[in-house]
């Protein structure tokens, strides 16, 4: 379990609780809660948020457990008190659970080249994806899936290239790829 040092603290915090239940891909989890915290920080929100990495058979579960989905998928996001949003971070004195992101870096290790291009770059978009997903950004409908992607393309450039992204990055899958999902 990783939790970086937050900014802040008390109400003003944003923490973030990292873990990685998974063996097939090594994962960096300091790195990927850094990542999320910068995200969330960036978005003026405080709280606590998880970040897991996990088997595909858990992503699996998961996805269909809460998305009656089959099969694994490569990120799922579960916003818990992230719509309450208080301007000092904390509801009663007790601090807002922003919600939950789960990442599996197997699925993400297998879409990386038709997808973000590399393994480093999938997973900084997955992580920042299920973080705006908890707080609050959808992408249902072509505009809101287009501000997501500025969105989340503009987050990427700040805290994990901190400049352009590369050219072999894409942040909507391949049409073959899309279609394998």
């Amino acid at each position: 379990m990783s939790e970086p040092p937050s900014p802040n603290v008390g109400a003003d915090a944003v923490t973030v609780v990292g873990s990685d239940e998974q063996t097939v891909v090594d994962v960096d989890v300091d790195r990927w809660c850094r990542l999320a915290h910068a995200v969330v920080d960036d978005d003026g929100r405080r709280g606590e948020l998880t970040l897991t990495f996990v088997e595909r058979d858990e992503i699996a579960e998961l996805n269909h457990e809460h998305l009656h989905e089959l099969g694994p998928t490569d990120v799922l996001s579960f916003p818990l008190d992230a719509d309450l949003d208080p301007a000092d971070g904390s509801v009663a004195g007790l601090p807002v659970l922003l919600g939950d992101v789960v990442v599996c870096p197997a699925v993400a290790a297998e879409q990386a080249p038709a997808h973000a291009g590399t393994l480093d770059d999938e997973l900084a978009l997955l992580v920042v994806h299920g973080v705006l997903h908890v707080l609050g950004h959808d992408h249902v409908t072509p505009s809101e899936a287009a501000r997501m992607r500025t969105l989340e393309l503009r987050l990427l450039q700040a805290h994990h290239w901190h400049g352009h992204a590369p050219r072999a990055f894409r942040q909507k899958h391949s049409p073959a790829a899309e279609a394998s999902r």
